[in-house]
């Protein structure tokens, strides 16, 4: 059911001025997928507790010029919530992946849950936006060795992907970021339209 906003989208969808995109964020519990949510949702640091289920929430953001509308899907990282992730990406336009840099030793599992998500059926060739969070901290990751131990060089052709370095907690390189993964979905869409016609 919902509030009817889905259902006007579809008419809306071809008209420059309303575009909403349906995008998922995902990663490990502690990885600062909440904080993203509402720096992006407030521009301003909001103390965050632990992700139960999800969080919803509608964001227009202003990117290339133009005013996009986002509807986020803040999904928990627990290992016993990871199995309801492909609820939120099903039909998704973009995923959010967001990585802990200082957790070197959960990289592993993070590399885990990201390569499941990007070979599962539903989201085959969806644009990822990796966010390499937490760079402010002293004892981060640089962006190459995240990149590295994702593995992201094997995630596909088929995956288009981006890796930002990010500061959640005051905002720095998510703008860019949303605009980097609104690129690769405005890209995927015009292939998809393409292939329809053929």
């Amino acid at each position: 059911m919902g509030n009817g906003i889905s259902d006007q989208s579809s008419i809306f969808s071809n008209l420059p001025f309303f575009k909403s995109l349906h995008i998922a964020i995902l990663g490990l519990d502690s990885a600062g997928k909440t904080t993203v949510l509402y720096r992006l949702q407030f521009n301003e640091f909001v103390n965050t507790v632990p992700t139960k289920g999800f969080n919803a929430e509608k964001v227009k953001l202003v990117l290339g010029g133009s005013t996009v509308a986002f509807h986020f899907w803040d999904v928990g990282g627990q290992e016993k919530l990871r199995p309801l992730w492909k609820s939120y990406t099903r039909c998704t336009d973009g995923v959010v992946f967001v990585v802990d840099s200082v957790d070197a030793e959960r990289m592993e599992e993070a590399k885990t849950e990201l390569h499941k998500i990007t070979r599962a059926s539903e989201t085959q060739g969806v644009p990822v936006l990796i966010v390499a969070n937490k760079q402010d901290l002293r004892h981060s990751l640089t962006v190459a060795e995240v990149e590295k131990m994702l593995a992201l060089n094997e995630l596909g052709a088929t995956t288009p992907w981006h890796l930002q370095p990010t500061c959640a907690i005051i905002g720095d390189g998510l703008k860019e970021g949303l605009e980097r993964l609104y690129d690769m979905i405005l890209k995927r869409r015009k292939i998809l339209k393409l292939q329809k016609k053929k």
